[in-house]
């Protein structure tokens, strides 16, 4: 008789997704992650150049181009100062499958992983698929993750811990002492910090730092994508590095689950890296704009919001039923429980949209905060 796998039957379609495909295409969506600028015009370029030229064709390593991963590892040594050999990436399917190959590759059946609570969905379920264990740890009341309470967690049976500065759902933004913290964790427990550092390029307050840039062994892996630094979600373009021993291990999953990641899309990064960078700081400071008028907004409502110093989420204190309103009025919000048990009684939505669209969102929100207290 057929049956389903206990790990699957584990999981759901995330919460996340249910909102956003229940919506009305009318709807005013603030449910998605999903930078509204287009992909920068070099990026493009060089995918269509390799795809008429036939350089698309064909399978590339499975760890992707050489050239790319030689641009990844110019950006990386640039930006964090860190000496990667470009032996040490592989290119993914975007930062999702980059998170499943660091987990699968490091997480045994009954292991632990330590994960921030509310925290990105894929944290949970994908330590669930390889059959580990999830330990959710509750943030500050800042949204940012406590190095104190990780280290507090930590058991014979931990395997890794995930940290994600700048964060989501949160959009906070971990200090350079927590992050040093986090390294000094990993070396002196002996087990994987995992750094979702996917949002590097959107900080508004403080700064992005690695916890490679202060590990002293290497029990760090970093995982980052083209999706959010350049606006390429579409493009499913991510990567992760680490030492040579730690990506051996993940090629061994990426090769099976995957082969390679997408050619066109992988010519495609490699010049969003090389090319003109001048769209990031325009994105970055159309966001702050934009959550300088969504948390004004959301406060003279008379919601409380920890100010997000960081990626383009607010994730504000909500009455009950004040999400299921906010939808059935048509502004799409996440309720905070779909990131975790801690994330109740909290809402997640994301700015990056225009200022039209939110402008009117936040008056709908307004409506739906008086309908309900």
């Amino acid at each position: 008789m057929t049956h389903f796998s206990d790990r699957v039957e584990q999981i759901s379609i995330s919460g996340i997704r249910k909102v956003f495909e229940a919506a009305d295409e009318d709807a005013i969506n603030l449910g998605l992650g999903q930078p509204d600028f287009p992909a920068p015009n070099h990026a493009r370029r060089a995918a269509i150049e390799a795809i008429e030229s036939g350089k698309a064709d064909s399978y590339t390593e499975n760890k992707g181009l050489l050239s790319l991963r030689e641009a990844i590892a110019d950006k990386h040594r640039r930006d964090q100062g860190v000496d990667l050999n470009p032996d040490d990436v592989i290119a993914t399917a975007g930062g999702s499958e980059a998170l499943h190959i660091a987990i699968e590759a490091h997480v045994n059946e009954g292991d632990e992983v330590i994960i921030p609570d509310p925290g990105f969905v894929s944290y949970d379920a994908l330590t669930k698929l390889a059959g580990g264990t999830p330990v959710p740890v509750p943030l500050r009341e800042d949204l940012t993750l406590d190095p104190a309470d990780v280290e507090d967690a930590i058991t014979d049976d931990t395997a890794a811990f995930v940290v994600n500065s700048p964060g989501n759902p949160t959009g906070a933004v971990s200090p350079p002492e927590d992050i040093a913290e986090f390294a000094r964790i990993a070396d002196e427990h002996d087990v994987l910090c995992i750094s979702d550092e996917v949002y590097e390029y959107t900080v508004f307050e403080g700064e992005h730092r690695s916890p490679i840039e202060f590990a002293d062994t290497d029990n760090v892996v970093v995982v980052n994508s083209a999706s959010k630094l350049f606006s390429m979600t579409g493009w499913r373009l991510g990567w992760v590095y680490g030492s040579s021993r730690r990506i051996e291990r993940m090629i061994r999953v990426h090769q099976y689950v995957q082969a390679c990641a997408s050619a066109p899309a992988q010519f495609a990064a490699e010049a969003a890296l090389t090319g003109p960078q001048d769209r990031i700081d325009e994105m970055t400071e159309t966001f702050r704009k934009r959550r300088d008028l969504v948390v004004d907004g959301l406060e003279d409502i008379g919601l409380h919001v920890p100010s997000p110093k960081g990626a383009f989420y607010a994730m504000p204190e909500v009455p009950e039923g004040f999400t299921q309103e906010c939808i059935d009025r048509g502004v799409i919000i996440v309720p905070g429980e779909a990131f975790g048990e801690n994330g109740r009684g909290y809402a997640r939505l994301s700015y990056a949209t225009d200022t039209e669209s939110l402008r009117d969102a936040i008056e709908i929100m307004r409506d739906a905060y008086d309908a309900v207290v």
